[in-house]
């Protein structure tokens, strides 16, 4: 499966959002190969995790961010949900839960209900090792700031404001990761 084909079915190649999107998702897939590279040890498969970082975001053109190109009518939050639909409606079941699970470091049912999220109800955490990977590795990249890789400083910053258990999440990952 070539990730560049499905993504040119939902974006024009020659569009700002899909330059955006392409150049982000490559920096994740990278970073997310590089460390799976580093750790033969998990086994984690490395052709999924490509496929998945490259879609991962599929999901945004719908999304009102004008930011980074995109004049949907959704709140950027729903980027997730909505790009798993987009890919099981591709017949790709496990991708789409890549990109249901990766916002922040996961989103829980509790927090959808306490913060009045307007995503379905349902836990959005990773669960397998590539779906930690690739959620692990989008915080390293906005984008916004598409040339830049985030400290891991920053990262904590970044997730504080949401959360502290982000935070512990996220040093789990550095644990198991980095």
């Amino acid at each position: 499966m070539n990730p560049y084909v499905i993504l040119q079915k939902y974006y024009s190649s020659n569009e700002e959002a899909y330059d955006i999107l392409v150049n982000h998702s490559e920096s994740v897939a990278n970073k997310a190969l590089s460390i799976a590279h580093n750790h033969p040890e998990l086994k984690i498969d490395t052709e999924f995790v490509f496929q998945a970082a490259m879609l991962h975001d599929i999901g945004i053109h719908l999304t009102n961010a004008p930011s980074i190109a995109c004049y949907g009518s959704y709140p950027y939050v729903c980027h997730g949900y909505l790009g798993s639909g987009i890919l099981m409606e591709e017949q790709l079941p496990q991708h789409a839960l890549v990109c249901e699970r990766h916002t922040g470091t996961g989103i829980s049912l509790e927090e959808i209900v306490t913060r009045k999220l307007p995503l379905p109800l349902r836990d959005m955490k990773p669960i397998s090792l590539e779906e930690q990977l690739i959620c692990f590795a989008d915080l390293f990249f906005s984008k916004t700031h598409l040339e830049e890789e985030l400290s891991i400083t920053t990262i904590e910053t970044k997730l504080q404001k949401f959360s502290s258990h982000s935070v512990v999440q996220f040093h789990q990952w550095c644990d198991l990761f980095l």
